[in-house]
């Protein structure tokens, strides 16, 4: 299979190969494309063979979740159970940008998205081709990167065909990622610890630290 190559504008995305892109997620393919970080695999997490397909493009165990590329906070209601005071709090000062926050998954999410683990993982990118493609969709997007477990995070359109040879059909290129570090998590799921760090990134830990000290 020879992925086919989108090229798309980052700085002004051209809305007509934005809605092809969309309009190829909402039929079950999985796209690779840039986001703020690396290269992500962007699917339908609400078609479970999309999603079935994402794990398998990445030899990626089931036992983890998918996190997701969402437009606004508004969104991340759609999708989560009542969020805590320190979701609006990080999303208010961090969003758009490389911070995914860990909630309490709402019942609308498939159960292969969060991996039973009953949490989701939401970002919203600061990046311009993601979220017009969110947007356009009208529906969150995967965001696990497109790579091998365990390979290398690509930042290009040509990485992600190498590593991804035959496994993949269509690539949105966008350029070169803006940077090649990947996003900061944060979980807010365990009510007790109220927040922690589980994966230092783009964002500093004492960025996060010092805006709850």
């Amino acid at each position: 299979m020879r992925a086919e190559i989108v090229k798309i504008n980052c700085d002004d995305p051209e809305m007509s190969l934005v809605k092809y892109a969309a309009d190829q997620i909402r039929a079950g393919e999985v796209l690779g494309m840039p986001t703020d970080t690396f290269y992500g695999l962007a699917a339908d997490p609400f078609n479970l063979r999309a999603v079935d397909r994402v794990y398998d493009i990445k030899t990626r165990s089931r036992h983890k979740p998918l996190s997701l590329l969402i437009e606004s906070v508004d969104q991340a209601e759609e999708l989560a159970k009542p969020l805590p005071e320190e979701f609006y709090l990080l999303a208010r000062r961090f969003w758009p940008g490389p911070l995914t926050i860990i909630v309490k998954a709402g019942s609308r999410l498939p159960l292969k998205v969060t991996a039973n683990t009953g949490n989701v993982a939401l970002r919203v990118p600061n990046a311009r081709i993601p979220l017009a493609v969110v947007t356009a969709a009208a529906i969150p997007i995967t965001a696990t990167s497109a790579n091998l477990s365990g390979a290398s995070e690509c930042t290009s359109a040509n990485q992600v065909r190498d590593q991804l040879h035959g496994r993949i059909s269509i690539i949105v290129d966008g350029g070169p990622s803006p940077r090649d570090v990947a996003s900061t998590i944060v979980d807010l799921s365990d009510e007790d610890a109220r927040w922690r760090i589980i994966r230092a990134g783009a964002i500093p830990a004492d960025d996060i630290s010092g805006f709850f000290a």
